[in-house]
């Protein structure tokens, strides 16, 4: 099969539509069809809606406005020939057999042999599927059932069958992987494949049991939640986020296809509640609202939950619960516990991990599928076996024979033995065969988490580490919470340099967290603050002034790359480094205005350099500055690695890296790369306009306080700012150093960080999580 560099998508619904998106965002032009309604004037109407509904949707399908450019809208009437200049073809039409039997009966006829085509079915299996459509249809047909939003959720379950052609499935696989960063997991044709199966078993577990001991939603929610690594939205706000109404469907099409004796049907119980929610149209978030709802009667916004015995709405509760104090750590002690809380937290996870031991071999050859499908497709923090090893197996299984319920035969097998563990600084898993086998990373895949089990740090502190991954190459880590910057960062960093000079090619920034770094630690400058440690706080913006300096200039490459938020002073980071290797999911930003301060370690000398050198703004004092001041005042943050490129927070040969797996061994490439005949950087001296310029960015945002679209502190701050972006008193025809710039921001940002407004900016969104707009 040749590589895929057209595809088409049959289907405009939300996965369908989502699905081309995702395939454009790849850069690969893609072709949307959907049925003509009866009567339609505008025939391709159902996939051009589809395309401009996903332009408005938040969050956003689409990766950037060049993206949607590459979708083309049609119909199956009209534009069914065009199929044979695609390379792959995805069905995602409704999930009734003979209506993709039908379809694909006209794709065979006009598509070219040996492209791919795929369902993204999640119900009805593959031999059913291919039934009757003959050999030549069958070895190039497979399941790619990608999880909703498929922009966002990294897990794509692939199925096939006895006559699939595996040099055709790889293909797909290595396409979906690269271009598209699904983490690929090979199911085996069995009812709802992997993650459903155990997903829908698992939430219709939790609703039952919830409702049989009279939990209240928020309570369930609690339990299911952060003490297992599961999301807070739990059981309930899960229902409500995927929708009530695809639950009786997805329920009905499992108990058809699961033996008699599979335990998924002592739970799939008749709930007279979820039936009047969905007639009334409370189907979730795409709804009127779902087990959660806002009232926003009388203008107000209340956030509300359902009772699940009488069904009428009340005011959302939060409760402490006791059980729940550290039952993150000791998993067993909050099954173990007495009353309703313990015997609802064992009777949905104990249940549920027993049926996820059931699974193997029937779902998946190994427990390493299900664990990565439940990582991925349901955002766990730990995988069913992970889960079991936190319990211990010979726990879990006397439990569960205790108490009457099945005990997988792989669940016995184990015995006293782990699910996993680290034999010579490997990773193993048990294998159904009874011995451990080493968990396999695919060809192209550097893990820091693998490097740190069989290494040392080269430095550490409190708040970072440095690691050598290999080929004269360290990596900077961040450990602090929330990958914030503090002191001790900064500190490390700056001794990393002369390390990396010394002994080493190149310096990768990058760490696994769930976000690069959320910026600058809010606490430790609001401590300094409230004991008026002004020379601290100084010290640290010059601190960090120096070292990201040091960092542009050294003597070697520095590749930082990012993954999720990277803000303030971690954006900064990025902005003086050499180059940047981005996760595709990644959300840059100079947020400082937002909590009433103003960039401090160069943010504001970086885009005032990128936006004067891009070709995108004519020359001049003004332009540059006014872009930038357009960019920071507002706390502006991309949507996405592409669109950061767009704010020039990326430059345009920054890389840009879709799998989160591949982000490292591509960060420590281009590193290598650029170390062959590194030069470092020369520095840049700027023309900027002055008092003039600091007038017209004020007058600029007085126009916004009279519109109600600036608050009293945001004049404040963007004066401060103003006075940095224009130079300072520097004259139109005066060059403005790096240095002079530098001078001026952290000036600007001491000054603010003394005010009250600014203070108590900072110390709502620590209380709060939200900002203050005073």
């Amino acid at each position: 099969m040749q590589p895929i560099r057209k595809a088409t998508v049959i289907g405009a619904g939300v996965m369908g539509a989502g699905i081309a998106a995702q395939i454009a965002n790849a850069g690969v032009p893609v072709l949307l069809l959907d049925i003509v309604p009866d009567g339609a004037a505008n025939r391709n109407v159902l996939a051009e809606s589809a395309i401009a509904k996903m332009l408005k949707t938040e969050p956003a399908p689409f990766m950037s406005a060049r993206a949607a450019k590459l979708v083309t809208a049609g119909n199956i009437e009209d534009h069914l020939g065009k199929l044979a200049e695609s390379d792959w073809i995805i069905e995602a039409v409704v999930e009734r057999l003979d209506v993709k039997q039908a379809l694909y009966r006209k794709i065979d006829a006009v598509r070219r042999p040996g492209t791919a085509v795929s369902s993204n079915t999640s119900t009805i299996p593959l031999k059913v599927l291919t039934q009757g459509l003959g050999e030549a249809f069958a070895r190039d047909f497979l399941i790619t059932h990608f999880f909703n939003p498929p922009r966002y959720m990294r897990l794509l379950e692939i199925v096939t069958g006895p006559h699939t052609d595996e040099q055709l499935a790889q293909t797909v696989g290595h396409f979906a992987d690269l271009a598209l960063g699904k983490s690929i997991v090979r199911c085996k044709d069995s009812p709802g494949f992997i993650a459903n199966r155990l997903g829908v078993y698992w939430l219709q577990t939790g609703v039952v049991e919830a409702a049989d001991l009279e939990l209240t939603v928020e309570e369930a929610d609690a339990v299911i939640g952060k003490p297992m690594g599961i999301p807070k939205t739990g059981v309930f706000g899960l229902i409500d986020l995927v929708g009530l109404d695809l639950m009786p469907h997805i329920n009905a099409s499992l108990a058809k296809s699961l033996p008699p004796d599979d335990p998924f049907h002592a739970a799939n119980r008749d709930l007279p509640l979820i039936r009047k929610m969905i007639a009334d149209g409370y189907i979730g978030r795409k709804g009127k609202g779902g087990f959660y709802r806002l009232n926003r009667t009388g203008g107000g916004k209340i956030k509300e939950a359902i009772d699940l015995a009488s069904g009428a709405y009340r005011a959302e509760q939060k409760r402490d619960l006791p059980e729940l104090a550290g039952a993150s750590k000791d998993l067993r002690a909050l099954l173990s516990s007495p009353g309703k809380i313990g015997t609802y937290a064992w009777r949905v996870l104990g249940r549920t991990l027993s049926y996820a031991a059931g699974l193997v071999p029937e779902a998946a050859d190994d427990i390493t599928a299900i664990d990565e499908a439940m990582r991925l497709g349901y955002n766990w923090q730990w995988g069913p076996f992970e889960l079991i090893d936190k319990l211990g197996a010979s726990w879990l299984a006397e439990k569960l024979q205790r108490e009457g319920l099945p005990v997988p035969a792989l669940l016995r097998a184990a015995r006293d033995k782990s699910f996993y563990r680290l034999q010579d600084g490997r990773r193993q898993y048990l294998g159904t065969d009874g011995a451990y086998h080493d968990v396999q990373r695919p060809d192209g895949v550097l893990m820091l988490e693998d490097v740190k089990r069989v290494g040392k740090p080269v430095l550490k502190n409190g708040s970072a580490a440095v690691w050598d991954i290999g080929d004269g190459v360290l990596c900077f880590e961040f450990t602090s919470k929330s990958n914030s910057l503090d002191d001790q960062v900064i500190a490390l960093l700056a001794k990393t340099i002369p390390v990396v000079q010394a002994q080493f090619k190149a310096l990768v920034i990058y760490n696994e967290g769930r976000n690069f770094s959320v910026g600058a630690n809010l606490g430790l400058a609001l401590f300094a603050a409230n004991i008026a440690a002004w020379s601290e706080i100084d010290k640290l913006i010059s601190a960090g002034q120096q070292t990201y300096k040091a960092l542009k200039y050294a003597p070697f490459p520095v590749v930082s790359a990012p993954s999720g938020m990277a803000l303030g002073g971690g954006c900064e980071i990025l902005l003086h480094s050499d180059a940047v290797q981005a996760h595709a999911e990644s959300y840059l930003g100079l947020v400082e205005c937002g909590v009433g301060v103003v960039p401090g370690w160069g943010g504001c000398k970086e885009m005032l350099t990128r936006w004067s050198t891009s070709a995108l703004l004519p020359r001049g004092p003004m332009p540059a500055p006014s872009k930038v001041f357009e960019t920071v005042s507002t706390a502006t943050v991309s949507k996405s690695a592409a669109e950061a490129q767009e704010l020039q927070f990326l430059r345009a040969g920054d890389g840009i890296t879709m799998n989160r797996y591949r982000l490292l061994a591509d960060a420590k490439a281009r590193a290598l790369k650029l170390a062959a005949d590194y030069v470092p950087p020369k520095p840049v001296e700027l023309k900027l306009p002055g008092s003039s310029g600091k007038l017209a960015f004020t007058m600029a945002a007085e126009g916004f306080h009279r519109r109600g679209m600036a608050t009293d502190h945001d004049m404040v701050v963007s004066a401060a700012l103003a006075d940095v972006l224009s130079g300072g008193p520097a004259d139109p025809i005066d060059v403005v150093t790096e240095d002079q710039l530098l001078t001026l921001e952290r000036a600007a940002f001491m000054r603010l960080v003394k005010t009250a407004g600014t203070l108590a900016r900072i110390e709502h969104l620590l209380v709060t999580g939200k900002p203050l707009r005073n």
